[in-house]
This record gives structure tokens, sequence and C-alpha cells, in this order.
């Protein structure tokens, strides 16, 4: 956040692009100061997905596997409607703050745990979970305490979570390349759904997208602390595309609130 706020809102440059750039060369410069390493300059001639990672972890060897995982992610979570931090830029962008001050906005509303934050506790499960042979007892365990199972349900989606039939097909690829984790996850994933099911009977619970997620970006080699802003990455550009349409409107977003409290003859 403090990095963006530091663009110049001169509307003679393309902020569009000039945050969406931003945004994983900033990421991997922070991740690398904070490791006590020397910053990597961008590189054109790379995808951004090829250059975040090589600015990331510091090598000129090209990985198009892991690349190319990385970039599908990024373009499945770009855009998913007017959720949290999509909404936020949009009231940002409707009091004509300028494009850069909405998608701070929008990042900020990532920081909540309910919001952009969910794919680090799946890799915590998996980790509690341990072995195959741990999994029914832990579930069981978790679900008879009244805990949720991270990874599972969504708060719009009844039924399977589109995204996550995308992202498995990435995970797929990814443990083609000798991954087991990810063998070891769909197991998981199994055993999970056929559980809830007996649990949960009347609200079915299917597979979100940040199982998968997860799993994918553990697989290319992102660290969990990662996990928040590597999505802002994506979804940067479906906040971009709301506000370009909220700023054509031209109108302030005023929500009308209702006064339920005490009346003034209920106090006497």
């Amino acid at each position: 956040r403090l990095a963006l706020s530091s663009l110049s809102d001169d509307e003679k440059i393309p902020q569009h692009y000039l945050v969406t750039a931003a945004i994983p060369i900033f990421l991997a410069a922070i991740t690398r100061n904070k490791q006590g390493l020397n910053l990597i300059a961008p590189n054109e001639n790379l995808t951004q997905a090829e250059d975040f990672l090589r600015m990331l972890n510091g090598t000129d060897k090209e990985n198009k596997l892991l690349a190319r995982a990385l970039d599908k992610y990024l373009v499945t979570v770009c855009e998913h409607g007017m959720n949290a931090s999509t909404f936020t830029a949009r009231v940002i962008a409707s009091t004509r703050a300028g494009l850069i001050s909405a998608v701070i906005g929008a990042i900020s509303a990532l920081k909540g745990p309910l919001h952009g934050g969910a794919p680090g506790p799946v890799l915590d499960m998996l980790d509690k979970i341990g072995t195959e042979e741990n999994i029914d007892n832990w579930i069981n365990n978790e679900l008879s305490k009244g805990k949720r199972l991270m990874g599972f349900g969504h708060r719009i989606y009844q039924v399977r979570d589109p995204r996550a039939d995308v992202l498995k097909e990435v995970v797929r690829e990814l443990r083609e390349g000798g991954n087991s984790r990810l063998a070891f996850a769909e197991k998981v994933e199994k055993q999970a759904l056929q559980i809830l099911a007996r649990h949960k009977p009347e609200k079915p619970l299917h597979t979100n997208v940040e199982f998968y997620t997860a799993l994918v970006l553990e697989a290319v080699g992102l660290q969990r602390e990662l996990f928040t802003s590597v999505f802002a990455m994506g979804r940067v550009i479906g906040w971009i595309a709301h506000i370009f349409e909220q700023e054509k409107t031209g109108r302030l977003i005023r929500p009308e609130s209702e006064y339920i409290g005490l009346m003034d003859e209920q106090v006497a």
C-alpha cells in the first residue's frame, strides 16, 4: 500500500498500466529486501508471471511450467463480481479520487481474513493432517468441534466453485512435474467431500477456489505470507475494469440507511 501510494497521480500517465506493472515489482522487491537480498530490476521481454518469479527468486533460469501455472491462476482470479475489495474500489472511484487511490483501498480490504486470505490456512490444514492414514480422523475431529474445513464451501456458490476445476487442471499439470504434495491433497479433498456429505447432508459443501489456489501457489514456490499479495496481482485487473465502469457513470455511491433506534416518544 505504501509503495503504491508513491506512484504518480498524473493522469497523462496510463495509470492502469502503471499500477498493474508495479504490484509484482514492488512485491518482489519488498520480499527480497526483508530477506537482505539484492533487488532485481524487471525484464520487459518476459511475461508478468515469468518476470515476477525471476525478480522474486533471483535467477534467470526460466521455468515455463511454474510461470504458466502462476499465469493461469492470475487469470482465473482477476475478476469475480461485486466482492468486498471490488466494491471498495468502486466506492472510492465514485468520489473521483483516482485509480491509484481506488486500488489502494481495494488492497486494504484484503487485509481482513474473510476476503483474500484463505489459501494459507488450507496448507496449515494439510500440514496438520500429515499422512493419508490420518485424514478421516482429523477431519471428523474438526467437524465434531464445530470447526469448518478450509477450502470447502463458499458464500456465493451452493454448487462447486467453477474456478476450482480450472485450478485443478493446473494442479494436475504440476503433479506431472513430480510434486507429491498435490497427490496427497487430492486424497484429502476426496475424503473431505465424502465426510462433509455425511455430516451436513442438508447443506452441500463443495471444493472452492482457495483449496487449489493454495496448492498451486505452494507448488510455484511462493511463501504463504505472499499469497494475498499475489492474489492482488491478478485481481487488480478486475478492480481496474470496475473503476473504469464506475468513473463512466459519474455518480457518487451513497447508500441510504434506515434508523431503527428509539423514537422521541419512546424515549419520553
